[in-house]
């Protein structure tokens, strides 16, 4: 059986043309769904996808009325697949029922996957060029090992509030805690 999904992304656009090209290709009920294709959860879809059975086929207008990204998009039909579920997008021409659908799809599985590594590779050798410059990713210290050694030194002198500490070093009370256990944990490790 065909299965229509039709998405739009805000409540004034509408359905029409998606509906009626899914009616025309046969499908036998269409679900509708005004959600972001951004939005990781969407109800309907997340309907449709326990309401389909092995030898059902999923047909959406174009590609992007289904997965947020190519990735997803591509986990989604894998998933189908995996179910005997076949899926088609009519823009597209995509028909995973076909042997040429299943090909196209796996290419387009191939290339999604070396640009993701690609992605990978570009983003380690920024970050090795930048150490190789003395620059480490992350957040800055709040306190570097002489202000926290100051900052002990007024805590243990018990006169001094634990805020006003914090105000003086320009840190939250939480900080100055966390810092504080590290030491502690730090000092109770070492011999």
């Amino acid at each position: 059986m065909l299965i229509g999904y039709a998405r739009v992304s805000t409540p004034d656009q509408n359905f029409n043309l998606q509906v009626e090209a899914l009616e025309k290709a046969g499908c036998a009920k269409v679900y509708q769904e005004t959600a972001s294709g951004a939005k990781v959860e969407r109800k309907v879809l997340g309907e449709i996808l326990a309401y389909l059975r092995p030898g059902d086929t999923l047909v959406v207008w174009r590609l992007d009325r289904l997965g947020r990204s190519l990735g997803h998009l591509i986990q989604l039909v894998n998933d189908l697949e995996s179910h005997g579920i076949g899926f088609k997008s009519l823009v597209e021409a995509i028909d995973t029922t076909t042997p040429t659908g299943q090909f196209f799809f796996q290419i387009t599985g191939a290339f999604a996957e070396l640009e993701r590594n690609l992605i990978r590779e570009r983003t380690m050798a920024g970050l090795a060029s930048a150490r190789s410059r003395g620059r480490n990713g992350g957040r800055p210290k709040a306190l570097d090992g002489e202000a926290f050694a100051m900052a002990l030194t007024l805590y243990h002198d018990r006169r001094n509030p634990v805020g006003s500490i914090c105000k003086k070093f320009g840190i939250a009370k939480r900080t100055f805690y966390r810092y504080l256990e590290k030491h502690r944990q730090e000092r109770a490790t070492s011999p």
